[in-house]
This record gives C-alpha cells, sequence and structure tokens, in this order.
C-alpha cells in the first residue's frame, strides 16, 4: 500500500491529585481551552476537552507516531505550569495515571456528546462511578484499590 491511512481516536480521562475539587468553574473553559491547545501544539487533534472540578475529560486524534504516556505527560505538565503561572495554585497537581479508551469514528459524535455533558452527568455519577463504568463498558480489568 503506498500510503497510510489511520483513526486513532481516544477518549481519555485523568483527575486532579488526590481527586481534589480543584478546577474551579470560574476558569474551567480557559483550562479546557489550554488542554485542547496543548493537544494541538504535540500535533494532536482536540476534538473535545470537558470536566468538572476533579477530572478532565478529552476526545482525541493522535497520529500513529504519537506515544499516548508521552502526550499525556507534555499535557499533564504543560497545563499545571499554566495553572501554577496564571491562576497562581502552586499546590495544582494532577493525578499520575489516566484513562484512555478508543472511540471508533461512528461513535466520536456521542463521545463528544458524553464529554460536553459533564456537568449534568456528575450530578448523578461520582467520578468513581463513572470509571467503573467506563472501564466495564471497555472490558479493561482493574483494581478496584487504584480508583479510591
Amino acid at each position: 500500500m503506498p500510503s497510510t491511512y489511520l483513526s486513532l481516536n481516544y477518549h481519555l480521562v485523568f483527575s486532579t491529585k488526590d481527586r481534589r475539587p480543584w478546577i474551579d468553574a470560574a476558569w474551567r473553559e480557559r483550562l479546557h481551552a489550554y488542554l485542547g491547545g496543548c493537544i494541538k501544539t504535540s500535533g494532536g487533534l482536540p476534538d473535545a476537552v470537558g470536566g468538572v472540578a476533579d477530572h478532565v475529560h478529552f476526545l482525541v486524534g493522535l497520529r500513529a507516531t504519537h506515544r499516548l504516556c508521552d502526550v499525556l505527560e507534555e499535557i499533564k505538565r504543560e497545563s499545571s505550569k499554566w495553572i501554577h503561572r496564571e491562576l497562581g495554585l502552586r499546590e495544582f497537581a494532577w493525578q499520575e495515571g489516566y484513562a484512555p479508551i478508543t472511540v471508533s469514528p461512528g461513535l466520536r459524535a456521542k463521545a463528544k456528546r458524553y464529554i460536553a455533558r459533564q456537568e449534568a452527568h456528575h450530578r448523578k455519577l461520582t467520578l468513581i462511578e463513572e470509571l467503573r463504568d467506563f472501564l466495564a463498558k471497555a472490558e479493561i480489568e482493574y483494581s478496584e484499590k487504584y480508583l479510591l
């Protein structure tokens, strides 16, 4: 085949350190915009960025040459620096882990809607309940001790 064709879409979730509710509604949209910019800077395509006080969700398209762990490390590092510098929250940090789930092209619109509705969604579910559901639907085994 003379060319490479791919569709690598991920629904990514990661939380603030110890799931502390650091992401204030007053500046949340600015953070989401900055996170989208971090994805673009790394060469990815941010289709959606959303979240609530203690975690963020992304729908991103990445290239075959991207290493997911490197992209996430860069996004977390750069956004932490931005929060420290722009908002003065020196204690702010992201949790070490993350949850990436691949998304087929036919389900991208559904994932975008899900991410856009995070505020309403989390009036009913906690992050832990959401993660359990997220991992179960993707058939990913996990240890309960790492969710708590």
